[in-house]
């Protein structure tokens, strides 16, 4: 059975378009594949822990491989249990709102938590920090108000720091498999938003026909 974890990071639930967008691709995966398991995080409704000084030090005692307290393993654990919805999933479906040309700080918040050390990424002494998360696939759901494209005057290259921050993150973490749909131009009239949210729409739809699995695969249960 495939694991599809979905991670919300916009408190919009009515109005989202990459909720919107997201819901559309993981409707259609799992019509596709209907023993999928859909796993959901909602970032807006869950008690995200404070990394305060507890967790720190738990990070450099992890660091330094001195052994911890009670107090910063409990800690520690906590983080581990939030990194295991990822670490079970098969496909990360991600729906994230562009906020002040970046992610929303729900989101960035979550990924300072989990993205540590043998919890999401290992070192080594030779080659360096490697991601622990193999043979996983991520969906993108970016959603943005404005037009980002070169034209626009707010080019994805000089104000684009969502995108390129979500991939950076995955890629290190191991996840190198990483598609993306983009539905932008929201707040420029009903109009343009409701035939950014159809074309974005279609496109997820699409997409996740491309994942379903050969049935060379699927006979052989992996």
């Amino acid at each position: 059975m495939t694991t599809l974890l979905h991670i919300q990071c916009s408190p919009r639930k009515q109005r989202s378009a990459s909720l919107e967008v997201a819901r559309s691709f993981i409707a259609r995966y799992q019509a596709n594949t209907p023993d999928t398991e859909i796993v959901t995080l909602d970032l807006w409704n869950m008690a995200l822990p404070e990394f305060d000084d507890v967790a720190m030090e738990a990070k450099y005692a992890g660091l330094s491989g001195t052994p911890l307290t009670t107090a910063q393993q409990e800690a520690w654990n906590t983080l581990k249990e939030l990194a295991a919805h990822l670490h079970r999933a098969d496909v990360l479906v991600m729906s994230v709102p562009l906020w002040n040309f970046s992610i929303p700080y729900k989101l960035k918040h979550f990924i300072d938590l989990i993205s540590q050390k043998d919890i999401l990424f290992s070192v080594d002494p030779e080659r360096g920090l490697e991601g622990m998360l193999h043979n996983k696939r991520a969906v993108v759901m970016y959603a943005r108000g404005l037009d980002f494209s070169a034209q626009s005057i707010t080019p994805a290259e000089r104000f684009d720091f969502q995108k390129p921050y979500v991939e950076a993150w995955l890629r290190f973490i191991g996840v190198t498999d990483v598609h993306s749909v983009i539905v932008e131009k929201t707040i420029l009239g009903e109009d343009v938003d409701l035939r950014a949210r159809e074309a974005a729409t279609q496109q997820a739809r699409r997409l996740a026909d491309r994942f379903i699995p050969s049935p060379a695969i699927m006979a052989a249960g992996i």
